[in-house]
């Protein structure tokens, strides 16, 4: 979402098998995950935030910002449900609409240069959503709508698969989820797919908590598989992963843009204080009545 909305701005002066649109959460994961400079870390925030304020004031885009907690530092991804690939388009234009409309073209290509100035380096995906892979996944969008608005951390493992390995990988993911499905105390498993912007095959595990209590008390592997299963699955692992990488972040709702569903599931978190300061100062005082006016006014009565 952010990479295409600033080439967009730069333009301006320059010049598997799809999922279907009605999947729980859309198909596809939009996600753009930038490196800050540590000494630009504040001015970055700053900007970050005037961008979701104007995207959020003007109807633009959705989308959910995680501020890196464990892994590379200074780490923020911003991730995007998407339906289709004209969906992005689609997308990138109402964004585009709602932050110039609040800034004009001129401020807004400037508020851009300013973001990019931030930055070490930026990278973006395009992920498919493999529900068939994921473990316990949610029944119905209203589910999936509230485990998300429930949710404050996140843990997402990248597993780099071998080359032409990706069957023998996907058979053991099936084979995890028979088993984990099984398990009452076995919590959901998100898995999903790079489809565009990355290097090989890769695949993303990824589990949501209200808190990082949450991960403690969790049924190990081990435990889900058996013994035999266990050993099957790490012999498995060995011949198909080439390597790892494991990070944990955090929701940030000031840096975020979500729907309006979301933020009914948990609104003092989802809507930034500012937001909701200026939505109370905005309220119309209420009436005085009778039993509200002073004691000396209802002795005249």
């Amino acid at each position: 979402m952010w990479r295409r909305a600033l080439l967009a701005g730069f333009a301006a002066l320059c010049l598997a098998i799809p999922m279907a649109a009605q999947e729980v959460g859309g198909g596809y994961l939009d996600i753009y995950v930038v490196h800050v400079k540590p000494e630009k870390a504040a001015d970055f925030d700053v900007i970050a935030r005037k961008i979701a304020d104007a995207n959020r004031k003007n109807n633009g885009d959705r989308w959910l910002a995680l501020e890196s907690v464990y892994g590379e530092a200074n780490t923020v991804a911003f991730i995007s449900h998407r339906d289709s690939y004209a969906d992005i388009d689609k997308a990138t234009d109402v964004f585009m609409s709602a932050v110039n409309k609040a800034y004009g073209k001129e401020a807004t290509q400037k508020l851009f240069n300013d973001f990019n100035s931030c930055l070490v380096s930026a990278r973006s995906e395009l992920r498919h959503r493999r529900w068939d892979l994921s473990r316990k996944p949610p029944a119905d969008e209203a589910t999936y709508v509230k485990w998300i608005g429930e949710s404050r951390v996140i843990r997402t493992t990248a597993v780099h698969v071998k080359p032409g390995k990706s069957a023998e990988f996907e058979s053991i993911l099936k084979e995890m989820k028979e088993a984990g499905d099984k398990v009452d105390n076995a919590q959901p498993t998100l898995v999903s797919q790079v489809y565009e912007g990355g290097n090989g095959t890769t695949y993303y595990v990824t589990s949501l908590r209200p808190g990082l209590g949450g991960y403690d008390n969790n049924p190990s592997m081990k435990q889900i598989l058996g013994d035999d299963g266990y050993k099957k699955f790490l012999e498995g692992a060995n011949d198909t992963i080439e390597s790892t990488e494991s990070m944990v972040f955090r929701y940030s709702p000031e840096l975020s843009a979500p729907s309006e569903q979301v933020i009914a599931v948990a609104p003092a978190f989802w809507q930034p204080k500012t937001e909701m300061a200026a939505t109370k100062k905005m309220t119309k005082p209420k009436k005085m009545t009778d039993t509200m006016q002073p004691a000396a006014e209802k002795e005249k009565q």
